[in-house]
Order: structure tokens, then sequence, then C-alpha cells
């Protein structure tokens, strides 16, 4: 081979060489991008350990407080708060407790095309005591409202319907709700209204139906919104694990009422060490039940109610399958602390559009609301904040 053959070779070899070179190059950047991008998605999205360092949590909405007591309507003059909330022929409705000056509780009504806005609202109370509630201290009728504890600790008044829930069963809109009689008496009840009277404003409520034994002390009771094995599913407590009671017919808790536990124990050194009870009735989704709940640690505040959610088993409610590590909510805003400081009571949520909305009590005189992608957010409970309730005092 002469010289100049020699040197073509040479640079075709080393043209080669380096085209090798580069190839190899750029493979090895393409690695690494795919494996930064890898790392990146797994960071922010799929790797559980990461997952559980992000927030599982709510976003309020800038129009808070989404209703206010009325000044003009004798009836909520005072405070609206602790609503319920569903979804039907694309509107969000609300059943809310409302107050007056004298210290009665009754529901009211109001409806939102956007979940956020709400422009229909009804004048009077839909759902009002009867003769058959007892309401305790008439002589208070009339005067201003307080939280002396001793005296009105319930919301700040002493009677009446509190605190209502609701679902949608088979066209009807059924509600479970508070009887405020005593400190001693506090009991569950649950009445329907079907959705064509709903839709017509006519409030022709069935008579309602105890649901805890009288002289006892409950709350926070929730319907599951469809029956479970052809069976109405009522959640009672959540310690130490969920205790659900499972009706051919409502009708049978005149005979025989709910025996509930009222324990509160939660996760020791968590911030849920105290558990209230149910927040909103479940939602349900593929992948289970979802249950907002109150709770609090008194150990490190004296806040009232927080925020949490889990995930229940769709066949077997009492199984916890996730379960949040921190609150999702908590009382931190003026309407959230004007009358009784520390209260965010989550009685209402609902699927809807893309979002679940969550509407709550806000210091037992506001009623706001704050939302999160329903995707993201459950995808962000199932993806790190897994805890199951072991080992909890009771």
């Amino acid at each position: 081979m002469d010289a100049t053959s020699q040197s073509s070779a040479a640079v075709e070899l080393a043209g080669l060489t380096i085209s090798f070179g580069l190839f190899v190059l750029l493979i090895f950047i393409c690695v690494g991008f795919a494996g930064l991008l890898a790392y990146w998605l797994r960071l922010f999205y799929w790797s559980p350990k990461a997952v559980s360092k992000r927030l599982i949590a709510v976003t309020r909405v800038d129009e808070n407080p989404v209703l206010r007591p009325i000044a003009d309507h004798w009836w909520e003059s005072e405070a609206v708060f602790n609503p319920a909330a569903f979804v039907d022929e694309g509107r969000v409705h609300l059943l809310y407790r409302a107050m007056g000056t004298d210290g009665i509780s009754r529901i009211g009504y109001a409806s939102s095309a956007d979940g956020v806005h709400f422009d229909d609202r009804v004048a009077h109370p839909v759902y009002d005591r009867d003769s058959n509630f007892l309401t305790t201290q008439r002589d208070k009728r009339y005067r201003k409202l307080s939280y002396d504890t001793d005296l009105y600790a319930s919301g700040g008044g002493w009677g009446g319907c509190e605190d209502p829930r609701t679902v949608l069963i088979d066209a009807q809109v059924y509600m479970t709700f508070g009887i405020f009689e005593s400190w001693q008496s506090m009991r569950l009840a649950v009445t329907s209204l079907s959705t064509k009277d709903l839709r017509a404003g006519v409030w022709k409520w069935t008579p309602y139906i105890p649901m805890s034994p009288k002289e006892e002390t409950h709350k926070n009771w929730v319907l599951f919104p469809e029956k479970i094995n052809g069976k109405f599913a009522i959640l009672h407590a959540l310690t130490p694990s969920p205790l659900i009671e499972y009706f051919d017919s409502l009708e049978d808790m005149r005979t025989s009422p709910i025996k509930s536990n009222n324990k509160r124990g939660g996760r020791p050194g968590a911030w849920d060490a105290f558990v209230r009870g149910a927040a909103a009735p479940p939602i349900k989704t593929p992948e289970g039940w979802l249950l907002f709940y109150h709770g609090m640690n008194p150990d490190v505040s004296s806040v009232g109610y927080k925020v949490g959610v889990m995930l229940l088993d769709l066949n077997d409610p009492t199984h916890i399958l996730y379960r949040s590590n921190q609150p999702v909510l908590e009382p931190t805003q003026w309407y959230e602390n004007d009358w009784k400081p520390g209260v965010v009571y989550a009685s209402g949520a609902v699927l809807f559009g893309e979002d679940i909305i969550l509407y709550y009590g806000g210091g037992d005189k506001y009623i706001a609301a704050a939302k999160a992608n329903y995707k993201e957010f459950l995808h962000t409970l199932m993806s790190g904040e897994h805890t199951e309730l072991r080992n909890v005092k009771v």
C-alpha cells in the first residue's frame, strides 16, 4: 500500500472513530436525559417516598366565605355554617345550619351552577324543629348568642336541628342531622325529600326517624351515598376502627336505634390523636370510599377541628386502605376564627367536574369552600400517604 492509500485509510479510520464516538456520546446523552426525566417523573408523580413529602391539601376559593348570615332574615341573622352538599341536575345544592338571635338552629337552602357562586337562596327555613324537639333554656330567647361553653356550647345556640349531611339514593335526598335537646341528649335523626319536590321547591320532608337512643350524646354519623349489598349503610364511629350498621329499611331504627361506642381515640402523637368523627358522607371512587374526617391533637394545639382524609375499602368499608399523614385543611383564615376560633367543620363534599369541592363551616358563623383536582388528590393520597389505623388509644 502506497503512502497516499495509507493516509486515506488513516483519515477514514479517524472519521469512523470520531463518528462512533459521537454516536456513543449521543447515546449517553439520550440515556442520561431519559434517566433524568424518569427521575423527575418519579420524584413528582410516581415515587411513594417522594410523594409522601408533598402536602395533600385543598385550596380555598377566592370568594370565601361563599355564604354569610343575612341580617334581614331573622332565622339566619347570626350564623350560617356546617353545610350538607350534593349535586343534582348539574347544580350544587347546600342544606345548611342557620341561627338567629333566638338561639334555635334551623336548616336553610342555597344552590349554585358553578359550586362557588350561590345565586339561588331560599329566604325561609326549609326544615325546622317540630313539637317533638325539646328546646332548652327558652328564657334565653332573643338574647345575643354567646360562646359561654357552659350555656351555649352547641354552635353558640341551645336547640333545634344541627349539622345536616345529605346523600342522594334512588331519587331521594336523605338528610341526617342532629337534634340538640341538652348536653345529656344529643340525638341523630334522618329524613328524606324526593328530588321531584326539591326541583319544584316543595319542602315536603318525611317524618324524621331517630337514629340514636334518647338521653345519649352522639354526633357526626353519615350515610353512604348508595346501598351496600342492598342495605342502607350508616357510619357511626371511626375508632378503634370504622363501625357501620346496615338496615333493610331506615324505619327499623325507630325501634332499634344504633348503639355506638362514642370513642375518640386516634393515632398517638399524630395530628389526629383525638378523632372527632366523620366529616362529609363518603364519596365513591373506583379505588375506594373517600372519607373526610375531623381530628386534632390536644397535646399540641387547642384548635378544635382540623380535616383529614382516608380511603375505605369498597367492599369492606371498615378497612382503611390509605390515610393522610397531615391535615388537608386547618383553621388559618379570619372567617375560620371570627366567632368560635379554630373551627373548620367540613360536613359537605362533592365531585363536580374535575374537582372535589369541600364545603365547611368556618368559626361556626360562615360557610366556605375549598377544592382540589380529583385525580391528583386521590393519586397523591394513594401514592405516599399510606398509614393504617393501628395501636390506637381508645
